[in-house]
């Protein structure tokens, strides 16, 4: 009975070690996401953002079922490397279950020129973040993403 016990032990030992580098794996594959958030403009950054996602990967802001394609997004990032070339999009926790990791983030930045329509005459935003990565073998199929831009167009028009 001891030797079944200690080789029960030392299975679940195992698994728990796989399930835990499993975990590592997809928190590292979803901070490559955030990378490029805060370096929009790095070609580098945006092939490694597409090499952790699924070519179907979309990015769900709202419920218009007019989704982001990764294309689309990487196009975005380049965009606001020239609007917001200091944005930065700092983790300030991860946590996952399963095939889900949430992320909740701080955005900060000063945009060049209007923004939303908001001209922040050199203010800059601090807003908060919260994102639901979806992943599938390790691969980020669908993020689900809200960000509080009123917030960041408040602090850009003054109030």
């Amino acid at each position: 009975m001891n030797a079944f016990r200690t080789t029960l032990a030392a299975a679940s030992l195992g698994l728990a070690s796989i399930a835990t580098t499993a975990a590592a794996d997809d928190t590292a594959t979803v901070q490559t996401f955030y990378d490029l958030l805060s370096n929009p403009g790095s070609e580098e950054l945006a092939a490694s953002f597409l090499a952790v996602t699924s070519e179907g990967w979309e990015s769900v802001g709202n419920y218009s079922g007019e989704n982001e394609t990764r294309e689309e997004f990487v196009g975005q990032m380049g965009f606001f490397s020239q609007l917001i070339p200091d944005l930065d999009w700092s983790v300030q926790a991860m946590h996952q279950d399963g095939d889900f990791v949430t992320v909740r983030s701080r955005a900060t930045g000063t945009p060049t020129g209007p923004f939303f329509g908001v001209d922040g005459e050199g203010r800059s935003f601090d807003i908060l973040t919260i994102d639901i990565h979806e992943l599938d073998d390790g691969v980020i199929v669908r993020t689900y993403h809200v960000e509080d831009w009123a917030s960041a167009l408040q602090q850009l028009s003054g109030q």
